[in-house]
């Protein structure tokens, strides 16, 4: 055990031990000296701590003292009622604090239980109570705000983790605090009591089995109670001290004593008043003219000196300011700061800000948040930081979408504006400004927000200019999301997966197969739209081929036969056939006899003629589906799946291809046509 535990656990069990078996007078002495000892340890802590959080175990530590100080009571109550002898430290406080004198220790006896009781801890009561509700309340907005600078690029992942366990932190610590206060009040009741027990108590003693007379018994007994009582409270008024100037900080991150003397004597004005005032009340009152002189004196000469350190301070500071400001002059640029490429931003002109600024009602930031939540979701890959900026150079209601620095895509809005789009069986039109939907390129209409109600009415789709910016961005990023997967990011999900299954990940990487390696079977995936979520059987699966074939395209292929349950949730839907094309046999044999292997991989070596004709095939074929509203998918044999889909993808990029591997038994699909060629 570590010397803390064992410290922490003897300090409890001693607690329990005094409240059960009689002190020794010494015993009692040396335990009083700790606990008072402890209690200016706690104040003088609570008073430099630089933050609140560097004191989260204040509770706790209020508990353990508190109950500590009350089984000191118990043992001393034993030793005054079991034979009028408390130890020297109880003698002590009882005629020399209490100035040897009965009716003036009770007086300071009560002076401190109703400072104690009235003021300190029911003014740190409240301040608690409001903070704990205050910062609860605060912890939303802050968790906005963190979001918001996490999506702005301001702070990395790691700074956002910290600061979220802060606030939770923060949020833990005000509301133990607001019941921790109640030990102090509890105490202070407590020690109320117990004195009163113990006077009278005493003089019960005292006249019944010491054979004292009620003047001798109260003078001894009473006095031995309020040493009892005021070494015990003042230990409390410690510790009630220590938590009102910890709830109470208004500075959370600075010297304490620095901020608290700086901002009470910080304004030579102030300084000037109050000496001048404190003359004139020696000078021309009868109060002591010597003494409000002294101090009249003392405080202008001290706003003399700090008016004199501001004025020295400006002048260091302008300095250091034009210092800077040539030194930034004459310093080469640092040009490593411009090689820094942005994985996804988006640039917006002036006319779009409000819909970013959460100070105008603006969710956009929102908005990006949930965008990279859904597409975790979907895709089963982390999307980069989405950097937003303003760009003065674009039109006011222009935005522009770029990857890795290069802009992809545009789109301008209407602010008050919403767009509305025929879904195609709307029979009355409604008027507008016609514009093009920036994500799909369709046909639709700018109407103001007074049209909005009838243009629903009339069964338009109405969309409000962040949800039409929100949209573009997603499809974008889920257009681009293969070439957006780093080899860090790889190695990111291969961390997490090897938590949980290190066995498999031990097998794989590095041994068969290299991050970089898995990161083209990944991307292979994405490009097509297939979830990587299910990791653990596309790893699986890799380790079952990687020792037969390090194609990663070919890898990608068993990949996704072992993934066809998903794939068939993606395109084909339960319960009702599907509509599909295939191709002929025959087209299938000339691609694959026209497959060359070479190192760098695979590649056709069919003519550009024919390729064209194959294309112009797949194009007639689909076209019946998209006439029937369906979406365009061919299905193939598994060996020429992915040779049919380079083949095709650069004339049709949104062509479905699907060998029948990868189709669950389950489906039922129905031809509609044959590409021959």
């Amino acid at each position: 055990m570590k010397k803390a535990d064992i410290g922490i656990g003897l300090y409890i069990l001693a607690a329990i031990v005094f409240l059960i078996i009689p002190l020794p007078s010494i015993v009692l002495d040396a335990m009083l000296c700790v606990n008072i000892s402890i209690a200016l340890v706690v104040m003088f802590d609570a008073l430099f701590v630089r933050e609140v959080l560097d004191m989260a175990a204040f509770p706790t530590i209020l508990l353990f003292t508190t109950i500590f100080r009350i089984s000191l009571n118990v043992s001393s109550t034993k030793l005054i009622l079991g034979n009028g002898d408390a130890g020297k430290v109880v003698e002590t406080f009882g005629n020399f604090v209490g100035g040897n004198d009965l009716i003036i220790g009770i007086i300071v006896f009560i002076i401190l239980i109703l400072v104690q009781f009235m003021v300190i801890n029911k003014g740190s009561e409240r301040v608690a109570e409001v903070t704990a509700r205050f910062t609860l309340d605060a912890m939303p907005g802050k968790q906005m705000a963190i979001d918001a600078d996490l999506n702005t690029g301001a702070i990395t992942d790691e700074d956002a983790k910290v600061r979220r366990e802060k606030i939770q932190q923060e949020a833990s610590f005000f509301g133990s605090m607001d019941g921790a206060v109640k030990y102090v009040k509890g105490d202070a009741i407590a020690g109320l009591i117990i004195t009163m027990v113990n006077i009278i108590g005493g003089i019960a003693m005292g006249v019944l089995r010491g054979g004292m007379e009620i003047s001798e018994a109260l003078d001894k007994y009473t006095i031995l109670t309020i040493g009892d009582g005021l070494v015990s409270q003042i230990p409390s008024l410690l510790i009630s001290l220590a938590t009102g100037i910890l709830v109470t900080k208004a500075s959370k991150e600075a010297d304490f004593a620095n901020v608290l003397v700086g901002q009470l004597f910080g304004i030579p004005k102030v300084l000037y008043i109050v000496g001048g005032t404190l003359c004139f009340l020696g000078l021309v009152t009868p109060l002591p003219w010597f003494l409000f002189c002294a101090f009249g004196i003392a405080f202008i000469v001290t706003g003399l000196s700090i008016a004199k350190r501001i004025g020295v301070a400006q002048i260091v500071e302008e300095v250091e300011t034009g210092e800077d400001e040539a030194e930034e002059i004459r310093r080469p640029e640092n040009v490593v700061s411009l090689l820094q490429v942005d994985p996804i931003e988006l640039e917006f002109g002036y006319g779009i800000i409000p819909l970013a600024d959460v100070n105008q009602g603006g969710d956009l930031l929102d908005r990006v948040v949930m965008i990279r939540r859904q597409v975790a979701l979907e895709l089963g890959t982390v999307v980069p930081i989405i950097r937003l900026r303003d760009n003065i150079q674009l039109n006011p209601n222009q935005y522009i979408i770029k990857i890795k620095g290069i802009q992809v895509s545009e789109g301008e809005i209407l602010f008050d504006h919403y767009m509305a789009m025929n879904p195609g069986f709307v029979e009355e039109e409604i008027s507008g400004i016609p514009t093009f939907e920036p994500s799909f390129h369709l046909p639709a209409i700018w109407i103001t927000e007074g049209q909005r109600e009838r243009a629903e009415s009339l069964g338009y789709t109405v969309v409000d200019p962040p949800s039409i910016i929100a949209t573009h961005l997603t499809e974008i990023i889920r257009k681009h999301i293969a070439e957006l997967l780093t080899r860090q990011d790889v190695q990111n999900l291969i961390d997490n997966l090897k938590e949980n299954h290190p066995t498999l990940v031990d097998e794989l990487v590095p041994k068969q197969l290299g991050v970089g390696e898995i990161q083209k079977v990944l991307q292979n995936l994405l490009a097509e739209g297939i979830s990587i979520r299910d990791l653990l059987s596309i790893f699986e699966t890799l380790a079952d081929h990687a020792s037969v074939t390090r194609d990663t395209d070919i890898l990608t292929e068993y990949v996704r036969q072992t993934l066809k349950r998903a794939i068939s949730n993606k395109y084909f839907p339960a319960n009702e056939p599907t509509s599909v094309v295939t191709l002929d046999p025959k087209v299938e044999q000339e691609i694959m006899g026209s497959v060359k292997q070479t190192e760098q991989g695979a590649y056709l070596t069919l003519e550009p003629e024919r390729i064209r004709s194959i294309v112009n095939a797949v194009e007639e074929q689909t076209g019946k589906l998209e006439n029937m509203g369906k979406s365009a998918i061919i299905i193939t044999s598994p060996i020429v799946r992915m040779y049919f889909k380079k083949m095709t993808e650069e004339y049709m990029k949104d062509l479905i291809v699907v060998s029948y591997s990868e189709i669950d038994s389950s489906v039922e699909l129905q031809s509609v046509g044959m590409v021959t060629a």
